[in-house]
């Protein structure tokens, strides 16, 4: 698989492009690890970046973190995307057996994984805006690639599992549920970590 293959296509014709990840019949571990590793670190890196280089207002003060603060956080970032959407794509892959998706279960878990990884790209790509750490910016912009994962999954659903419309629809609206429900966790297990003394540590200005 050609390093972050249809990354591009996923934007500009997602039909033909969802069509093409499904005759590409790689494994799952091939779809993850060509993709996940390399794109979270656009939010982890542009975060560390700005956080450190432009600040953040509090207040009427613009804060910095320190170096070493932000990069734990950026690890740790980091590697709870990386779990996020593996799990994201068990749970697609566990629910196709609920939704009698075809296939056997090495293409059900490519194709659970693929879902996964695709319609996260958009949220990846936009995490340069990290690197102006503006909270209503950052939501805004966030909140719009979210919109557009979703309309991926509800557009890739029947194509990638090859299902009707009924099904899809369900099976594409249980997936967003699970996605809420791990955006949800990891947000709980942030505040989880910072109240263990894993929380930002702010520069002297």
């Amino acid at each position: 698989m050609r390093l972050l293959s249809h990354t591009i296509g996923i934007f500009t014709n997602p039909d033909k492009e969802w069509e093409a990840i499904r005759r590409d019949k790689h494994s799952f571990a091939q779809v993850f690890l060509s993709h996940v590793p390399i794109l979270a670190l656009i939010p982890t890196i542009s975060g560390y970046i700005g956080v450190t280089q432009v600040g953040f207002r509090i207040g009427d003060n613009v804060q910095k973190l320190t170096p070493g603060s932000a990069l734990t956080l950026s690890i740790l970032t980091y590697i709870a995307i990386l779990i996020g959407v593996y799990l994201f794509g068990e749970f697609i892959n566990w629910m196709a057996k609920t939704y009698n998706v075809e296939g056997d279960e090495p293409t059900r878990h490519y194709e659970g994984t693929a879902l996964a990884v695709f319609v996260t790209t958009p949220i990846f790509l936009v995490g340069f805006i990290g690197l102006y750490p503006n909270l209503w910016v950052n939501a805004a912009v966030t909140m719009l690639a979210a919109c557009y994962s979703i309309y991926l999954i509800y557009e890739g659903i029947p194509i990638l599992m090859k299902l009707d419309k009924d099904r899809a629809f369900l099976y594409a609206t249980s997936v967003v549920t699970v996605g809420l429900v791990l955006l949800v966790t990891v947000r709980i297990g942030t505040v989880i970590l910072w109240s263990m003394g894993v929380g930002p540590v702010y520069q002297n200005t």
